[in-house]
This record gives C-alpha cells, sequence and structure tokens, in this order.
C-alpha cells in the first residue's frame, strides 16, 4: 500500500494561493521530483480544472523555462485522479474520475498504488485530513506575509500532532517542509 501525501505551497501566514509563493526553477524541481517519486495525483475539481487550463500548453511551450515545462510534461504523462461530484468528462490525458465512495475510493486508490499518491488541493487536503487519510505531508513555506486567504485546514475539527522528517532551504529562503502523522 502506497502512502497518501498533502503536498502544497504555503506563505509564513498561512496563505495558500498559488500566486503568493516565489515559483523559480528550484520550487519546480522540488515538486517535479515528488510527483515523479509517487505514482499518481490527486486533486480536487478546481484544482484540477486550473492544471488543465494552464499546464497542458506550457509542457508544448518549446519557450517555457526549462523547470516549468519539465514539470508540465511529467504532470501530462502522471495518472491524475480527480474527485468531482459535478464533472464526468475529463479529456487531459491520463485524467480518472475517483467514483463511489469517496473515503473508500481514496483507501482503495492507495491500495493499488505501491509508490503512493501526491495530493495538491487545499480542500481535498482538509477533507482528508478529517478522515485521517493522510499519512505525509510535503509543504513550501515561503519566506512571504501575504496579508489575506485562504488558510490551509481551516475549520478542521481537531489538533493533529506530526513528527517533522526533513527540512531543506531554497535559494530564495523558502522551506521544503517533511512531516509524517504522528503514531500513537
Amino acid at each position: 500500500m502506497g502512502l497518501l501525501t498533502f503536498g502544497l505551497n504555503l506563505t509564513l501566514d498561512g496563505c495558500i494561493d498559488h500566486t503568493q509563493g516565489i515559483a523559480d526553477d528550484e520550487l519546480h524541481d522540488h515538486w517535479t521530483r515528488l510527483m515523479n517519486e509517487s505514482g499518481a495525483m490527486l486533486f480536487g475539481r478546481n484544482t484540477y480544472e486550473l492544471m488543465e487550463a494552464y499546464w497542458p500548453a506550457v509542457a508544448r511551450d518549446e519557450g517555457a523555462p526549462r523547470a516549468m515545462r519539465e514539470w508540465g510534461q511529467k504532470l501530462e504523462a502522471k495518472a491524475k485522479y480527480v474527485v468531482s461530484s459535478s464533472r464526468t468528462d475529463f479529456p487531459w490525458r491520463n485524467t480518472i474520475r475517483v467514483e463511489g465512495d469517496f473515503a473508500a475510493a481514496v483507501s482503495a486508490l492507495k491500495d493499488r498504488t505501491e509508490r503512493g499518491v501526491l495530493v495538491g488541493s487545499h480542500k481535498l487536503g482538509a477533507s482528508l485530513e478529517e478522515l485521517g487519510l493522510i499519512d505525509e505531508y510535503r509543504f513550501v513555506l515561503h519566506p512571504v506575509l501575504s496579508g489575506r486567504g485562504p488558510t490551509l485546514f481551516h475549520g478542521l475539527s481537531s489538533a493533529r500532532q506530526l513528527d517533522l522528517v526533513s527540512t531543506k532551504q531554497f535559494h530564495s529562503g523558502a522551506l521544503a517542509l517533511h512531516f509524517r502523522r504522528k503514531t500513537g
């Protein structure tokens, strides 16, 4: 059984708006490496539609920055699972709709994806956290005070304790943080 890893960029004040971070080659290379290590990606519909509208064109753009183009190409090739109750048609290559009972379907996806599943949607991540399905957390903390939302895990029913596995500082000052769910 693979691990379910929730990964996201956030600012020092907890903002998870993707436009508020420092999107340089080092950041894109970091997320590309994590995606390569996983067997599949899992998105909520809103995040998926943002990705679908942008990354396929970047993957084909020979003038795009190397790190962005590589991320786009690898994302296009990766199995992408989408949780959506309102959309059923997903023409982007390698996209599969998650069907049936949400918790059971995600658990089954973890069971059959030995290299694990990387989740990149904040609302979906909150739902998965409430169900206790997230095994690891990969955050990149950007040295930015955004002063606005949305924020991560807003409204979580109870506190969760995590174990720090590793940290890595980027040249931009951002920190890659790797946590696991605390056992016991």
